[in-house]
């Protein structure tokens, strides 16, 4: 497939060079939109225009759907608001939505002006949604019979509805539009004619509400293995469907989002090729962690002047606290986030995962402790010959090294309560879990960790 990418890439380089636009179209339009969207990721932008001067209508609007949001912008900026008009028109009306919330608000509601207002009128009441809710990322199209219709009658149904969709289930509704359950096609195809739709019905059906997090309903998807749930509104009635390929997009949404905030940057940094753009959401995740770093470097002169002849050899053993300590913390919190991202019942429980952490903490801490203070007790024998004095303060040393043990297994066991409280203080403040894995945090654990340590070291040595 990487070969097949790379000789498509190279025969579009090629027609450039010798202007054959017509071939271009040809080799393009026989393309899977997905192949040509991560073609157009590479080209820059007088390519780009070229590539989508020749695409199909239908295969340019699955194209512009397909490709990272920072090229979308760009190809904002090159296509006319006609041409966008065009490619939205195109697109299904959950995919349409998407893609008009990403424009200023003054051109998607002229494209949306330009559209058939059946069609129109659809869009902007997905747009009301929020784009993370079941509202937001459901697609209205469906096939509903009411629960008095018996087989044949949904069969002529389906077969009357000129939609270009693949279709699983047939959603069952009361006079009042209200959701009753759902039949497998399966069942209409293999029941008799006569048969009747409450009859073939499942009434524990699973369903959402438009209001439902996008990442509950993905929950819900995996832990059911389902292809399709209706979404309804909060009087009942059926208002629009997910399927598992729309989740799957939404998983991979998720995931995206979160390694960002672990990583202590956005998602937003995407959405535009400036450096510069990307430079300053970066770096308002970093000044806060130089200045927090500036408290470790605080607590460190603050030793110094007060216990000089300890600080020297405390403080050569300050990084291994703090790494040690902030990783620690940093698995804990990893596997918090992931349980309770993906709704995992030991996850939502505090007491049960508290009193699992803690364990695994105790023996992390005193694995660490020990091998450490061992490090720490012979290290400094190393340099001896080699231009340094043995040392012969044997009471001294000892203590620090006792300090640091302690120091270590402290540090540990507070790093570790922070990566597993701080996911679900976030979690029950509205806050993405996840940022409970940034740099934020981890600049705090130094900090602590540090002070912890040279306490310890200062108080145990004298």
């Amino acid at each position: 497939m990487v070969d097949e990418q790379k000789q498509l890439l190279q025969d579009i380089e090629t027609l450039f060079e010798t202007n054959g636009a017509e071939a271009l179209g040809t080799l393009l339009n026989d393309r899977r939109s997905s192949d040509i969207a991560e073609i157009v990721e590479l080209l820059d932008d007088e390519k780009k225009r070229a590539v989508f001067n020749v695409l199909e209508k239908a295969l340019a609007a699955e194209v512009l759907e397909k490709v990272e949001e920072a090229t979308r912008a760009r190809l904002f900026n090159l296509l006319r608001e006609e041409e966008i008009e065009t490619l939205v028109a195109e697109l299904d009306y959950d995919d349409a939505a998407d893609l008009l919330a990403e424009l200023p608000e003054e051109i998607s509601q002229k494209v949306l002006r330009h559209i058939a207002p059946a069609e129109s009128a659809e869009i902007k009441e997905l747009m009301m949604y929020s784009e993370d809710s079941a509202g937001g990322i459901m697609d209205p199209v469906l096939i509903s019979v009411p629960e008095d219709a018996t087989v044949a009658q949904a069969i002529s149904k389906i077969r009357a509805a000129e939609i270009d969709e693949d279709f699983y289930s047939v959603f069952v509704v009361d006079k009042d539009e209200k959701f009753v359950g759902d039949v497998r096609i399966r069942y209409l195809i293999t029941s008799p004619e006569n048969t009747l739709i409450v009859d073939l019905i499942d009434p524990d059906a699973l369903y959402v509400t438009v209001d439902t997090d996008q990442e509950e309903v993905r929950n819900i998807f995996s832990k059911n293995d389902l292809i399709v749930v209706p979404v309804l509104d909060e009087d009942g009635r059926l208002v629009g469907r997910i399927t598992a390929d729309r989740i799957i997009e939404v998983a991979e949404d998720e995931a995206a989002e979160d390694l960002y905030a672990m990583a202590g940057t956005d998602p937003d940094e995407l959405d535009k090729f400036s450096a510069f753009h990307a430079a300053r959401i970066r770096m308002t995740w970093l000044l806060p962690c130089l200045i927090g770093t500036s408290v470790t470097a605080f607590v460190m002169m603050l030793f110094r002047v007060h216990y000089s002849p300890v600080f020297v050899a405390a403080a050569a053993f300050v990084p291994m606290i703090g790494a040690m300590s902030g990783n620690a913390g940093l698995q804990t919190s990893a596997i918090v986030v992931s349980g309770l991202a993906t709704g995992h019942l030991a996850a939502l429980r505090l007491g049960q995962v508290f009193s699992r952490e803690v364990r695994i903490a105790m023996l992390v801490a005193l694995s660490c402790a020990v091998v450490g203070g061992l490090l720490c007790a012979f290290l400094p024998q190393l340099l001896v010959g080699a231009g340094q004095p043995a040392n012969t303060d044997f009471v001294r040393h000892s203590r620090i090294v006792f300090a640091f043990g302690v120091g270590m297994f402290s540090a540990i066991m507070v790093a570790t309560t922070l990566g597993l409280l701080l996911p679900f203080l976030f979690r029950s403040i509205g806050i993405d879990p996840a940022i409970s894995s940034g740099p934020l945090v981890t600049t705090a654990n130094d900090s602590i960790s540090c002070t912890i340590y040279m306490i310890f070291a200062l108080l145990l040595s004298q």
